[in-house]
């Protein structure tokens, strides 16, 4: 499980980019900076209800304590007798990265690069986004990147059969929708004691799509995305687009 957030994991501001009850931006804020780096940290949970922005605030909070301006912004996720949720979910992401420069406009920060971290499920989300939005790069921690392998093995206890619904899978797939490169720089940080998101799907996306970076790590599933595990400075040094090794 994700690690507990301290008190002084509290974001520093937060903002609104919808009307629903998800539609706010956590920040968290340096304390010194120029505040043109951000990082957009997205939560994970196999996209279900019980996932929080919480969740990734221990994560965020380090980030920032390196430098970066840190945005986690919630959105919708598929609950018990919703069915699938694919299409807001996605519209949410979206729409709270378009919003997003000009939020931070709003209170004095000028963002001039970004950048997207999703671990798990969201690492789905990050990479799809590669594909939907102008990014500069995107960091997927142990990111479900396979969906028809996924669906076929029904991991997360089949979540994702219920999400995505009725929608062909193919089109919101990284495995297929990569195969059109786009603009964004792709690093995959993955465990290789992974026994919830094998690291197989990583190694099968980045053989498909040898120009994405792979970065193999000592960990397991939740190890990938916490602060003080093996694979933070893998991490940082990912989004600073130095070497990993």
């Amino acid at each position: 499980m994700p690690t507990d957030p301290e008190p002084t994991d509290l974001p520093d501001l937060t903002l609104h980019y919808a009307a629903h009850a998800d539609g706010v931006v956590d920040l968290h804020v340096p304390t010194a900076s120029d505040a043109t780096r951000v990082v957009v940290l997205l939560y994970s949970g196999f996209w279900t209800t019980p996932a929080h922005r919480e969740h990734v605030r221990p994560l965020a909070r380090a980030l920032a304590r390196d430098g970066f301006v840190v945005a986690s912004p919630g959105y919708r996720r598929v609950g018990p007798g919703e069915g699938g949720s694919w299409r807001r979910t996605g519209q949410d992401v979206v729409n709270a990265i378009t919003a997003l420069p000009g939020l931070l406009g709003e209170i004095g920060l000028r963002p001039v690069w970004i950048d997207v971290v999703g671990h798990s499920a969201a690492g789905h989300l990050a990479l799809w986004l590669a594909t939907a939005a102008p990014l500069d790069r995107v960091v997927a921690l142990a990111p479900v990147c396979d969906l028809r392998e996924v669906v076929r093995r029904g991991l997360g206890s089949d979540t994702a059969r219920a999400f995505f619904g009725e929608i062909d899978v193919d089109a919101v797939d990284p495995m297929r929708l990569l195969d059109r490169r786009p603009a964004t720089a792709i690093t995959v940080l993955h465990g290789t004691r992974d026994g919830i998101v094998p690291i197989d799907l990583a190694r099968g996306l980045v053989a498909r799509h040898p120009w994405i970076e792979l970065v193999e790590v000592d960990a397991d599933h939740d190890e990938v995305g916490e602060p003080h595990g093996p694979a933070y400075s893998a991490l940082v040094a990912a989004l600073l687009g130095t070497p990993s090794n």
